[in-house]
């Protein structure tokens, strides 16, 4: 799915961190954060992303996520 010419892999990478997050996948959720910053998104792009979640997935879910993403932020001084 990652070589399809479709979308980029930042763009793929915003959509994998996204669904798990809105799904509570908190198991698939740790790795994609950090794909998702090596494919070219930044810090503040997840952040929004997962923001705009609020809405759709609900407060725990984007919570859940945001809290993981600052972790790997601090973790890769980002």
């Amino acid at each position: 799915m990652w070589e399809r010419p479709g979308l980029s892999p930042r763009d793929r990478s915003l959509v994998t961190v996204s669904v798990p997050a809105s799904l509570y996948r908190s198991e698939q959720l740790p790795y994609h954060p950090g794909v998702a910053l090596d494919d070219g998104l930044t810090v503040e792009e997840l952040s929004e992303a997962i923001t705009h979640l609020v809405f759709y997935a609900g407060w725990p879910d984007a919570m859940t996520a945001v809290t993981l993403l600052k972790k790997i932020a601090d973790e890769r001084s980002v």
